[in-house]
């Protein structure tokens, strides 16, 4: 039954921020469908039930933000905060091969400040600002995607492979390392156990995936993008 909620209730969040039209709130909308079930889910020291929920969640972002973005393209481009800026990125990579997407000494430094930036916050906050910025991501990346099936002789095989391998390893990742991180101030606040050995695999696992990205990154990056190229048929 949770996951249905949180699944309607990420889905509404898209459709009060599509309604406000307010960039900024929308992550947060985003965030407030999900983060109380995973603080429930900490509460009951079940932290894989809680990596469980965010996951879904972001995988829930990650559907509604292609849609929107396939169905309205240029809507999406401004309600999204990156979303026609990481576009436009995107999009240059594909046609010409050039950017940071296959240029590790660009990327490499790019995803470690990402990762810094957001395992910080989630330690910092509990997790309350990190889930935005990462609600920010996803929808990004739910937008490039989108807006490249829109333009695409296969929209469809576009769907799934503009979801690149590695991007799905980080995605991941970062969902694990967000809610292990937030979980000690929140035990803290909400005065209950956090088992931090039990939770020391998962962050390790995500601690390797975060490298197994980079070095994903800059092996498959000039392959997928040629690969990309030929499906979208520009």
């Amino acid at each position: 039954m949770i996951a249905i909620v949180i699944v309607v209730a990420t889905f509404l969040s898209y459709v009060v921020g599509w309604l406000l039209n307010v960039p900024v709130l929308v992550p947060i909308f985003n965030t407030a469908a999900s983060y109380p079930f995973m603080v429930l889910a900490l509460e009951r020291g079940d932290v894989r039930l809680a990596i469980a929920r965010m996951l879904l969640w972001a995988l829930t972002l990650g559907v509604c933000a292609m849609l929107m973005s396939y169905a309205r393209p240029a809507a999406t481009g401004t309600l999204f905060v990156r979303g026609d800026a990481y576009r436009a990125e995107m999009f240059e990579w594909i046609l010409t091969g050039r950017g940071a997407e296959s240029t590790p000494s660009r990327f490499i430094p790019q995803q470690l400040g990402q990762a810094a930036i957001f395992t910080g916050l989630a330690l910092a906050t509990g997790g309350v600002l990190a889930m935005p910025v990462g609600a920010v991501l996803m929808n990004d990346m739910g937008h490039y995607v989108g807006t490249l099936a829109a333009q695409s002789r296969h929209p469809a095989m576009t769907m799934l492979l503009a979801w690149h391998p590695w991007s799905i390893i980080r995605v991941i990742s970062f969902v694990i390392l967000g809610v292990v991180l937030s979980a000690p101030l929140l035990s803290r606040l909400g005065r209950f156990t956090f088992d931090w050995h039990g939770a020391k695999p998962f962050a390790i696992a995500a601690s390797v995936g975060l490298v197994a990205d980079i070095v994903l990154k800059a092996l498959l990056a000039p392959a997928w993008q040629r690969l990309l190229l030929r499906i979208v048929g520009w």
